[in-house]
């Protein structure tokens, strides 16, 4: 058992998924698995796509790759639900491969916490859609998604 604390906490409150979303936004588009890997329980559970990932070493396994492959990274996350201490978002985020095809992948996250906000589970449906670079839509510096930009529903994704 850890004794790790990651506010806020279950039970959330509307303002506190939106707190929880927010965070794990910036912390994706930091693109550390290292960070990123801290806000899951030590043996997390995850479907992302076809992948399993359990526990952090996997979860910074899986990270180094997506991120390795998925270049110019951009993430915006958007509460969808929540109850107790689980919550539902939606997703779309920008990226190009090696190649320099665009795309942009939608998808959901069902969310479960433990009792010190730290993320146990996590299941992930995705899909890419190749884009031209000028149908793109997330422009601000790599890093986090400055508070002025549009948000999903403003960009009606």
């Amino acid at each position: 058992m850890t004794h790790e604390i990651r506010p806020p906490v279950p039970p959330f409150t509307r303002e506190t998924a939106i707190q929880k979303v927010r965070m794990a936004e910036d912390g994706w588009n930091s693109r550390d698995p290292q960070r990123v890997s801290l806000v899951y329980t030590e043996d997390s559970q995850w479907r992302n796509r076809a992948e399993f990932p359990r526990g952090r070493p996997q979860i910074i396994e899986f990270l180094t790759r997506k991120w390795a492959r998925e270049l110019e990274y951009r993430l915006i996350k958007e509460l969808w639900a929540f109850d107790g201490n689980r919550i539902a978002v939606r997703f779309a985020y920008e990226w190009h491969d090696d190649s320099g095809q665009w795309y942009r992948s939608y998808g959901n996250e069902n969310w479960e916490f433990n009792e010190q906000g730290l993320m146990q589970r996590r299941f992930a449906s995705i899909n890419d859609l190749p884009i031209k670079a000028s149908e793109r839509l997330f422009f601000w510096p790599l890093g986090r998604r400055p508070d002025d930009h549009p948000s999903l529903s403003d960009l009606n994704l």
